[in-house]
């Protein structure tokens, strides 16, 4: 066994050791929680009381099978795991060509649906059967294994990649793995040759036990001639393959269109999940072909292959040409470009009917593709599809074929509640294929990005982590707003906007925004509970609990703070963190997770403002943020920009500033801070454009702090002048 795949004996050995606690699952979650305990990490949820009762093998394996976990903290899991279960085998070094299941559905059973006994039976068959048959290749074995792998398939939330993932986990030299990664290295990527698996059977909706082992007989014959020694090989590189496609895929993007900023002022290089709805044809009259063969399409087949067009202006004065010159085409051009363009890997898809009926939802697996042969729709992304069914949804939804509704956050939460809830036996939670890239962001790029030295950036961090709420205050143009999303990345170690919230307070911002309150109905007849930005951040962040999280707060002391956050004085403070209380609308209990990090913003110039409600003050740490003309980064940016009205400018602004804190009804939190002289370039360097912020910018601030002495105010606005001519 070479190093790459040493984790292969220890778990199948750990599934071995499962196998006797089948009748003692109250010791066995014993076990895991006290090996949680050891190690001080805290067991993901498991079920909706916080009281188990059942336990199946392959919910066990997944506690240390996550996207998103770093390999310290999964080998830490393993070890207090092994020991508890006395597993014998050498720990893992590597986690090469290991599929890891999606966090939100990290359970084998239906959660938070009550499971019966005869499940959690058959999931305990399904592991002793998928043992013996590895152990002997014993063919009598197979059609009982077939059985028990049809069956945990169509358990809720399951489906093909759970399953053969799972398989795949204990005995990797016999199961192969089934989830999307692999499926689209067999079928799709185009390094398998199509004639070695023209007579596999292709995955379209569940797969059953047998169809399953034609397609494992079928891969086991060519894995030769398509140059893998086993479905380990195979599936690591799978792996490597597709993260080098998403990885061009997203260069070839960044080249070819400037990226709009996500949610929360994202940075240009930061891709966020986007949700779309779209009508499969006229009266949805495309949705049986796009759901059996897990596409989604858009018409306009006359256009031909939509990525030839580089602007959306081409492709409406090709819709003009060819459809004639009556209408502007201005909503159709814009509906392809986005689907042609825009609409990525990992994002989600809403398939609706007319304007009240939806018919699925998927999550987007390839880029744009044209495909010809076919007789009409021939654009087209691969989807998988989470759901298939109908639902009534109140609120109308509007008649364009092709809608970004990501801004539309209200709408988004309520469709995946919608969806969430659902019944349909199709309805299933996966890894997300293809997942999201982030672009890694560390300590070193916020010290490059950010004027503050390492040892002011290590306090800062070290304080967030103790405290947990942290509010970042200072004068007008301290960066604070910039500083805070770039703390958040540095500290979770890449841009993942996902992780990230932003909302800014103002004095009509309330606690039924924040956390939960009455609103309209759609439909106008009444009104419902609707939840609120925090209340989703946490629940979001509580399903996830490996991960940290980071709600960021503009403004936050233009808010009445009292009214907005409500019960949450207590639940806020790190060690409230977790405890429940009854919220005021709704009967139901909530908790603050630990993984959540509050970052405010507060403008320390803005006399209007009252000060901060003491009560809310003590549950936060405050850090000074002062102008950073005198950081090492500032001089250097200052320097090869070199331009002297620039650094006559600075020098002006510097004894401004000095004049500031020596003003008895100023002081330093009026100083005039770094970032309105930031993201220049040499060549923008001019007398008109610094003239422009000084103008315009500086001339009114200073205006407002000596309203009461206009001649002081006029005598610093005529030397900030003369300091650029």
């Amino acid at each position: 066994m070479s190093n790459q795949f040493d984790w292969v004996p220890f778990y199948h050995d750990f599934a071995k050791a499962l196998l006797p606690y089948r009748n003692k699952q109250s010791d066995l979650i014993a076990r895991i929680k006290d090996a949680f305990n050891a190690v001080s990490i805290k067991l993901p949820t498991l079920d909706d009381n916080g009281t188990i009762d059942h336990m199946d093998p392959f919910t066990v394996l997944g506690l240390f099978n996550k996207s998103g976990m770093k390999d310290e903290k999964r080998l830490c899991i393993i070890e207090a795991l092994a020991k508890s279960l006395n597993v014998e085998a050498a720990l893992p070094t590597r986690f090469d060509g290991i599929p890891v299941l999606y966090p939100l559905g990290a359970t084998f059973y239906p959660f938070p649906e009550k499971a019966n006994d005869a499940l959690f039976n058959n999931l305990w068959d399904l592991l002793d059967a998928a043992l013996r048959y590895a152990e002997t290749q014993e063919n009598h074995l197979r059609g009982r294994l077939e059985e028990l792998i049809t069956y945990a398939i169509k358990i809720k939330y399951n489906g093909n990649s759970k399953i053969t993932m799972a398989l795949y986990w204990i005995a990797p030299d016999t199961f192969i793995n089934l989830d999307s990664r692999n499926e689209w290295y067999i079928y799709d990527s185009g390094k398998v040759n199509q004639e070695l698996i023209k007579d596999l059977p292709k995955i379209r909706g569940n797969l059953t036990g047998k169809m399953y082992f034609s397609i494992l007989d079928g891969i086991r014959k060519i894995l030769p001639e398509i140059g893998f020694q086993g479905f380990t090989d195979l599936s690591h590189e799978a792996w490597r393959y597709s993260e080098e496609i998403n990885a061009q895929s997203k260069k070839t993007k960044e080249e070819t269109q400037t990226k709009e900023k996500g949610d929360g002022l994202a940075d240009s290089d930061v891709r966020t999940v986007r949700y779309w709805m779209i009508s499969p044809g006229v009266g949805a009259s495309r949705w049986e072909r796009f759901s059996s063969e897990s596409i989604i399409g858009i018409g306009w087949d006359e256009m031909g292959d939509l990525s030839q067009y580089a602007t959306k202006e081409d492709i409406r004065l090709k819709m003009q040409e060819l459809y004639g010159q009556n209408r502007s085409y201005k909503n159709d051009a814009h509906a392809t470009w986005q689907f042609a363009n825009e609409m990525m890997p990992g994002d989600i898809v809403y398939v609706k009917k007319g304007r009240n009926i939806l018919l699925g939802r998927g999550i987007v697996l390839s880029g744009y593709e044209f495909d010809d042969s076919m007789a009409d729709y021939k654009s087209i992304h691969q989807v998988e599809w989470t759901h298939r069914g109908e639902w009534q949804h109140d609120e109308k939804m509007i008649l364009k074929t092709l809608t970004d509704i990501t801004q539309f956050t209200n709408h988004v939460q309520d469709l995946e509640a919608l969806f969430s809830d659902s019944e349909t036996e199709q309805a299933i939670l996966m890894e997300t294929p293809l997942p999201l890239t982030y672009p890694a962001y560390d300590e070193g790029h916020f010290l490059k990005d950010v004027f503050m030295d390492k040892a002011a950036y290590e306090t800062l961090v070290s304080l967030i982590r103790k405290k947990k709420n942290v509010i970042l205050q200072g004068a007008p143009g301290v960066g604070k707003t910039y500083v805070a999303k770039r703390l958040a990345y540095s500290m979770m170690g890449e841009k993942n906007q996902e992780r990230v919230q932003m909302v800014q307070f103002h004095q009509s911002y309330s606690y039924e925004d924040f956390i939960e309150g009455f609103r309209p109905t759609g439909s106008g007849n009444g009104f419902e509970i609707k939840k609120g930005s925090f209340y989703h951040f946490c629940r979001k962040a509580a399903e996830d609990l490996e991960n940290e999280y980071f709600f960021i707060i503009d403004e936050i002391n233009r808010g009445n703070l009292s009214r907005i956050f409500g019960e949450l004085f207590m639940l806020i403070e790190n060690d409230k963190r977790g405890n429940e209380l009854q919220l005021l609308y709704s009967d139901e209990k909530f908790s603050v997770p630990g993984n959540v990090y509050i970052l405010g913003m507060m403008n320390t110039a803005d006399r209007s403002l009252a000060m901060l409600d003491y009560a809310l003050r003590r549950r936060f740490a405050f850090y000074d943020m002062k102008p950073a003309f005198e950081s090492a980064g500032f001089r250097e940016y200052r320097t090869g920009l070199n331009s002297d009205s620039f650094n006559r400018l600075i020098d002006c602004v510097e004894k401004l500033n000095n004049a500031i804190r020596e003003d008895e009804s100023l002081g330093e939190g009026f100083c005039i801070g770094h970032s309105y002289f930031c993201n220049l370039k040499g060549e923008e360097v001019s007398v008109p454009v610094l003239a422009g912020i000084v103008e315009y910018e500086l001339c009114p601030l200073l205006l407002e702090y000596w309203y009461d002495d206009r001649a002081k105010a006029n005598d610093w606005i005529a030397r900030l002048k003369d300091a650029i001519r």
